[in-house]
């Protein structure tokens, strides 16, 4: 046979091959982020995603930069400046406040189901703000380190340009009843309780954990207060028996916004999750779920890894 009748038989397959061969493979990384976009696009609502491991420096960012409602994780900043304050010498985690009915407020926590003259300390009120979301030992620890300014100037010190704590509790409580409903105050967002963004928190977190919050001793009792946080049901929920364990501050106005930040802990990883989500109006468990998801696939890969 004559080589002129034989080369065009092989050869698309000397020019297939090299093609093949130069299709890029996904990372790890890369395909991680693609399960938890999947996750995301299960659910009719807004994300804004920070995950880094603080050991690798791997990260990925899903509208990281999105400034949204905080809820009740602007209690983290809250919590950072009373700490600055204290050790400032301003006031300590002895001081007793004893509480008043008009102290009270409604929304989540327990201070407000006590009698009037109860005494709770400085540190009382930060473990309940943190574990249990107590909105009146919030409004107590604003008035204690003087308001919304002096935790926007900490997060403005931190160089975090989206955060911004708006109103307290009282005034968020009275500016949702004055609503015609629940939708459209949430539509309009007019009115924030505060401000972020999933890598504005995400920073805070790194810095608590490296022990760079106010002092190394002020970041070990944030901690401690953190991982003492009672609501399980987002990025916790699945990670229970693995090697994780979560110090994290969840942030509600359901079923428009679930909020988890917070750290997968482990001998050998740490992995700051940083999770914000709004304008959803579906059923909140569902949304609470697909946090807990995220988490479930980051832990995964990085105890894989």
């Amino acid at each position: 046979m004559k080589p002129s009748a034989v080369a065009p038989a092989f050869l698309p397959v000397l020019v297939l091959v090299p093609a093949l061969a130069q299709q890029p493979l996904a990372t790890p990384l890369v395909r991680l982020q693609a399960n938890i976009e999947r996750i995301t696009k299960s659910i009719n609502a807004d994300w804004g995603i920070y995950i880094k491991c603080l050991e690798t420096g791997e990260e990925i960012a899903l509208d990281a930069d999105h400034q949204m409602d905080t809820m009740s994780v602007i209690k983290i900043p809250l919590m950072m400046e009373a700490f600055r304050q204290i050790q400032a010498g301003k006031f300590s985690l002895e001081d007793k406040i004893t509480l008043q009915e008009s102290d009270k407020r409604p929304g989540t926590g327990i201070i407000r189901s006590l009698d009037p003259g109860a005494v709770l300390t400085i540190k009382d009120l930060l473990t309940l703000m943190i574990i249990v979301s107590d909105n009146t030992a919030t409004d107590l620890m604003y008035a204690k380190v003087g308001g919304v300014e002096p935790v926007n100037r900490l997060a403005l010190s931190y160089g975090l340009k989206n955060t911004r704590a708006v109103f307290n509790a009282e005034a968020w409580f009275k500016a949702i009843a004055a609503a015609p409903s629940r939708d459209q105050f949430h539509r309009e967002g007019k009115t924030p309780f505060a401000l972020s963004s999933a890598r504005d928190m995400g920073k805070l977190l790194e810095m608590i954990e490296r022990g760079q919050a106010v002092s190394q001793k002020s970041s070990d009792l944030m901690l401690q207060m953190l991982r003492g946080q009672v609501y399980s049901s987002r990025l916790p929920k699945y990670l229970s028996g693995t090697a994780f364990r979560v110090p994290h501050k969840t942030g509600d106005f359901l079923p428009y916004i679930a909020n988890d930040v917070g750290i997968l802990e482990s001998p050998n990883r740490n992995i700051v999750v940083s999770i914000f989500t709004a304008h959803h109006y579906g059923t909140g468990a569902y949304l609470e779920d697909a946090i807990a998801r995220i988490a479930e696939q980051v832990a995964d890969y990085f105890s894989y890894r």
